[in-house]
């Protein structure tokens, strides 16, 4: 089997898996090293963009992919746990807002669907003297996610509810007319104050 034959089998593979395949699972079915496979998946990645690599293994994003938006809430030094849960479930951060009293909805592009992607963006934090968007909300923000199937978006809401990041949404959050703003209570527009 050359070269172009094996790469061709690995998005078969990929297209077919409901969860991560290891590269060490394709060298043991090619019968190559797990060095060969990562390169192998450097040169698919280069010529596709819907090779997703996660801490589990790769997978194959659809190209018809789901999104979602969630609301999450947590202190800055959680940014990476959150986001790993987001990638390692499949998912893709494709960008990151607040809804500030003042400010209104401020929105950020992030693109972030790998471990290396989160390490860079936090390496781009520590460098400068930036912070998150979130800090300016005491933590509350929403991203969207992408995932392949909405049981992918499904799980990324699981695991975040788990770690504690989720955070509730609120009856104007849902619906997003101005009726629902003017009617909700004290509560909420204390909450709405804070994030």
């Amino acid at each position: 089997m050359n070269v172009k034959e094996r790469q061709s089998q690995i998005i078969g593979i990929l297209e077919r898996a409901s969860l991560p395949v290891t590269a060490s699972e394709l060298a043991a079915k090619f019968c190559v090293s797990r060095q060969v496979i990562v390169q192998d998946i450097a040169v698919l990645r280069a010529q596709t963009t819907n090779i997703i690599s996660t801490c589990r293994g790769y997978i194959m994003q659809q190209r018809e992919a789901l999104t979602r938006e969630i609301k999450v809430c947590h202190a800055e030094a959680e940014a990476a746990r959150e986001l790993g849960i987001i990638v390692d479930c499949g998912g893709r951060v494709k960008n990151v807002s607040i809804k500030h009293r003042i400010y209104g909805r401020i929105t950020v592009p992030m693109d972030i669907a790998s471990r290396q992607d989160i390490e860079e963006f936090l390496a781009l934090l520590q460098d400068g003297k930036s912070t998150l968007l979130s800090n300016a909300t005491a933590g509350y923000h929403y991203h969207l996610i992408e995932a392949a199937s909405a049981e992918r978006l499904g799980l990324i809401e699981r695991r975040l509810e788990q770690a504690g990041f989720l955070a509730p949404l609120r009856a104007w959050e849902i619906d997003g007319t101005e009726q629902a703003e003017r009617g909700k209570t004290e509560t909420d527009k204390t909450e709405t104050d804070k994030a």
